[in-house]
Parts: structure tokens; sequence; C-alpha cells
């Protein structure tokens, strides 16, 4: 089968490898029928030192189930299934907590041990607790608008979500998002349905930032640094915003988020931090009673929830992919978004 790999910075390859195989009775192996590219995944993009065999690649995917370990009992072959984007067995007292990005029995896929979900097929470990079944939905004739959308809650849409939801965004609240990558305006439109009165878009790319506008933003910024946090104090009469949503994951987003955050407000973080050292005293945080809070997005938790959403046509966050490539054409979709080109990048095995 085709599998996405890279061998090192900039170096993303396509190549024929096994289909994989059940290892142990919880797995099940599915067939994908879409998967995507990550802005998360361009950060092995700029800084992967290169080695010889390649690290395989994803973490997204919508698909149906192929096969099934002796030990699955809630699933069956040919189920529409949605794969978060880490696996947990979903029945811990940490996934019944609804933390499943850190249960401890789970992991995370395009790991040494665990291979990646930008390929045509996938082993997907402790498959009862890590698949959820979309009911009613035929893969071969579903309206592409609508696979989409299902394929934004394996990731994209269900962490800007869980930028809104752990930062209690709530009705008549003022919101900053930081950033118009695919996330950040996916923080936008669950605050929007989260009920956040005015939402304010930090981004710089007019093609985003009026789909930002489509998802709910009632005000975009497109300064950065000191001029860009004046403006959003401006904005809300100098006090900053209730809560804001950190969608990029460098050292000056979190210096913006800090800067608008209004006093006794919120700073959730989603975008993957590439740092381990930030400023929480005085003049960032403790000054403010700000709070921060935020990490790698538990989407598990609220799947069962937004499939329903989607498919009563409540959200469309599927908007957010902009080019669909097949599988050979992934390495290119790799170099789009990483020079703006696109915002996110689709992949249907078939093509």
């Amino acid at each position: 089968m085709k599998a996405t790999l890279m061998f090192g910075a900039g170096d993303v390859r396509v190549q024929d490898v096994p289909e994989p195989t059940i290892l142990r009775p919880t797995d099940a192996i599915v067939r994908t029928v879409r998967t995507c590219v990550c802005g998360s995944d361009l950060h092995p993009y700029h800084s992967m030192e290169a080695q010889e065999h390649g690290q395989s690649m994803g973490h997204e995917s919508l698909a149906v189930v192929e096969e099934i370990g002796a030990e699955v009992t809630s699933l069956r072959p040919g189920q529409l299934v949605v794969a978060p984007f880490s696996f947990s067995d979903n029945t811990c007292e940490i996934c019944r907590d609804g933390f499943q990005t850190a249960c401890p029995h789970g992991g995370f896929y395009a790991t040494p041990e665990t291979n990646g979900l930008q390929a045509e097929f996938a082993r997907i470990p402790l498959a009862d607790g890590s698949l959820v079944p979309v009911p009613e939905v035929d893969a071969d004739t579903a309206d592409e608008s609508l696979l989409a959308s299902l394929l934004t809650l394996s990731d994209v849409y269900l962490t800007g979500y869980h930028a809104a939801y752990v930062a209690k965004v709530r009705p008549g609240q003022t919101v900053t998002v930081v950033g118009d990558g695919a996330v950040g305006l996916s923080a936008v439109l669950a605050a929007k349905q989260l009920g956040a009165e005015r939402i304010i878009l930090m981004g710089r790319h007019t093609a985003r930032t009026d789909l930002g506008r489509e998802f709910g933003a009632t005000d975009v910024v497109s300064a950065r640094g000191e001029e860009g946090v004046a403006e959003v104090l401006e904005l809300t009469g100098g006090l900053g915003s209730e809560a804001v949503l950190e969608a990029v994951g460098h050292m000056p987003a979190y210096e913006q988020s800090y800067g608008v955050v209004r006093a006794g407000g919120v700073i959730s973080r989603v975008g993957v931090p590439q740092y381990e050292e930030a400023p929480v005293g005085f003049g960032s945080l403790f000054g403010k009673n700000a709070r921060l809070a935020g990490g790698p997005a538990p989407v598990r938790a609220y799947q069962e929830e937004a499939i329903g959403q989607v498919l009563r046509g409540e959200i469309e966050p599927g908007k957010v992919f902009d080019r669909t490539v097949g599988l050979d054409g992934v390495p290119a979709g790799y170099a789009a978004m990483d020079a703006r080109e696109v915002l996110k990048v689709m992949v249907d095995p078939r093509l």
C-alpha cells in the first residue's frame, strides 16, 4: 500500500510499504476514506533531522473498518468511523475524566511504535475506545462536504472546540483567537457555538480571515506583536478579552495572548508549543490574575455530540479544506501548506 513518510526537514515521500495487520486482539484495520495534513505536521517538516528509513506520518482519519481483532466488540467491518488523533481505551479513570490524550494505556500515531494515518490502510490500537462510528452514512455515496466535516472531528475542529471549552467560553463574552490557521478558524466556529458575543480573530491572510468571519468572527486584527495587542485593547475599551484561544504554538502568539487577556481571564492554548519556558510572572499572567489552560485536545470526549451536529447540518467545519490531493500529491500538499498557499490539504486515496 501507499503511505507517507518523512525522511527529514522538507523531505516527504510516498512509498509502498506492507499493509498493516492485527497485532493485538484489541486492534482494528481500517481503510482510509479521507485523511489530511495537519499544521502540526509542519513542525517536523521544518526541523526533523535526516534519517535513513523515514517516519510514517499523519494522525487524522475518516475510515471504513476492514478487520477487527478477537476482543473488539463495538465495531463491525463496513462501518464508517472517525479516528481521534490519539488512541485510548476510553474506559480508565483518566479517560472517564475526559482526558483521553493522557490515557496511560494509549498513545499517538506517526511514532516509531504506531504508524501514521496518511496511508491507504492503518492499524488502530484499542479500537473499541478509539474509533467512533458514524451512523447511517455510506462512505461511497456521501456528499464530499459531509465527509470533509466529519474528517475535521478527528482533530482540527475539535481541537478548536477544546480551546473554547476549557476556556469556559459562555454567552455574552468577548473572545480573541490568535492564529488564522485551520485550528484558529475552528476555534472561532466553536466560540460562536458556545455563545460568544464578540470574537476577535488575529490573522493576516484575507482568504482565511474571510472564512473566520463566516464562522463568526466579528472583528479581524491583522497586526502582530505590540501593535496587534494595542488594536485588540482598543477594540475592548482597554480591558482585553475574557478568553484568549491560542492556536499557533510559537512564543510570539503566547506573548500576544497574555497581552490581550483581560484581568481574571483565561488563555487556552491548543497550538502545539514549540517552547518549554514562557513568562508567567507579574507582567504576563500573575499581575492580571490570568489563568492558563489547554493542551492536546481529547477529541474523543467530544466526538459523539459533534458527529450529531455535523449530520444535522448545524456546523460545517469542513470548509477549512481548500485543496484535495491523492496520496501521491501529499508531498506537494505539505509544501503548499508550508508556503501558505493553502489553508489545509485533504487527501483522498482514490485520486
